[in-house]
């Protein structure tokens, strides 16, 4: 079979780059890429909400394009610096414009990426509360400009599917950026290094692995049809109530009983562990249906760094820290 033509948008971005750097390993031919400022994996500079440019883009593809990756959006960190408007434009009629031109010209697959900050106030139950055990049946309840747009994307998404029948799925990503934790006490009470493989437990996945998880949705999408899946490491913990009710009150112990291991390692490195955890993402789901393999999780972690290795994909340190265009605040640096 000869290799497809992937669009990529967002592409100098985090995952965008991420995904422009990995594809062709896929079997996929050099993707395109698309993002409103340039980079060195940017074919094309224009805004997703402009109709004329996005047309242009597919009809320039020669081949044309097979298969569309849509990571382009506003982020949560651009609250602060953006007015809400720019995110309807980027983050829904962005969205609207890219399906609409897809569904034209019949590509195979459509995978939107999300966030799992789109489930909103139902990730943090406040404490003396079980953690939220999060999977696909979840309600959202967004709290912010981003959710709210991310989640009426996911429904243009489904709209579009229902009306063209285009494969369409949506990947509820959770947390892969490199960028040091947004909570200032979160930062203050452990070292970066420490929190990023503890989230492997319950809220974090290595970019190679969303990478992955972005090949499998293409290559299952056709027959799929229709999905949406929570892509993060696959938690060590059980979803029972008395797993939930430790975790609020306890995590430590919850964490050395699914991984003994941790102990020592953590012992060896001076590393703490989080007194509680508020949320566990389940991405079961996306393994099964999709037939996702995620080679970073924190069990696979904590063996690498008892053997004093680097626990983290190449990808991540191939993709480094990009920052997020047009903010100048917090722990977020301006490009």
């Amino acid at each position: 079979m000869a290799a497809e033509n992937v669009l990529v948008t967002g592409s100098s971005g985090h995952l965008g780059h991420a995904l422009m750097l990995s594809l062709i390993s896929y079997g996929y031919n050099k993707p395109v890429g698309v993002d409103i400022i340039p980079g060195e994996t940017t074919d094309y500079v224009g805004s997703i909400s402009d109709r004329n440019f996005v047309s242009g883009v597919f009809e320039s593809a020669p081949g044309g394009i097979q298969h569309v990756l849509h990571v382009a959006t506003l982020h949560k960190p651009h609250v602060e610096s953006h007015p809400k408007e720019a995110f309807v434009e980027t983050n829904i009629l962005g969205t609207l414009v890219l399906l609409e031109e897809a569904s034209k010209r019949n590509v195979k697959s459509f995978i939107f990426t999300s966030t799992t900050s789109a489930f909103g106030s139902a990730l943090s139950p406040a404490p003396g509360h079980p953690a939220a055990w999060i999977d696909e049946t979840v309600v959202s309840v967004p709290k912010n400009i981003y959710g709210v747009t991310k989640v009426a994307a996911e429904d243009l998404c489904h709209l579009i599917h229902k009306q063209t029948k285009m494969p369409t799925l949506v990947l509820r990503t959770s947390r892969f950026f490199p960028e040091e934790d947004d909570d200032e006490e979160r930062r203050n009470s452990l070292s970066d290094e420490n929190l990023k493989v503890l989230e492997l437990c319950y809220r974090r996945v290595d970019i190679a692995d969303v990478v992955s998880a972005c090949v499998c949705a293409m290559r299952r999408s056709s027959q799929i049809g229709w999905g949406k899946y929570i892509i993060s490491a696959p938690s060590p913990f059980a979803s029972d109530s008395e797993t939930l009710k430790r975790l609020d009150l306890d995590a430590a112990v919850v964490v050395e009983k699914a991984v003994p291991s941790c102990g020592d390692v953590f012992r060896n490195k001076e590393w703490k562990f989080l007194g509680r955890i508020d949320r566990v993402y389940d991405s079961r789901k996306a393994v099964v249906e999709l037939g996702w393999k995620p080679q970073h999780t924190f069990a696979s972690a904590v063996e690498k760094l008892g053997r004093g290795e680097e626990w983290r994909s190449e990808l991540t340190f191939r993709v480094g820290k990009r920052g997020y265009h047009e903010v100048s605040t917090g722990i977020y640096t301006k490009r």
